[in-house]
């Protein structure tokens, strides 16, 4: 579905601009009644995983990489009710 604004409306109303691209319209943008512009969504990428998305940020700079290895964290408390004591010792 297409909409037009003029140049003032669509700066006006850019949230709701947005908005409908999102919902997958495209949006003519005019001057003086001529189509000067066309906004629509970009193609969807792939969401990355959690790994991914590490390997970006370690990539970038953002994150080190941890000078020890991984070790897999195990419980504290193994028996069950743990919490319900937990929570009973704090009055809650």
């Amino acid at each position: 579905m297409a909409l037009n604004y003029s140049i003032y409306e669509a700066k006006a109303r850019f949230s709701e601009v947005i908005r409908r691209v999102r919902e997958g319209s495209t949006v003519t943008v005019s001057y003086r009644g001529e189509p000067v512009a066309e906004i629509r969504a970009i193609g969807r990428r792939p969401t990355p995983t959690l790994d991914e998305r590490l390997e970006d940020l370690e990539r970038r700079g953002v994150l080190v990489s941890p000078a020890l290895p991984k070790r897999t964290l195990r419980p504290i408390q193994r028996r069950p009710g743990a919490l319900a004591r937990f929570l009973a010792e704090r009055g809650e």
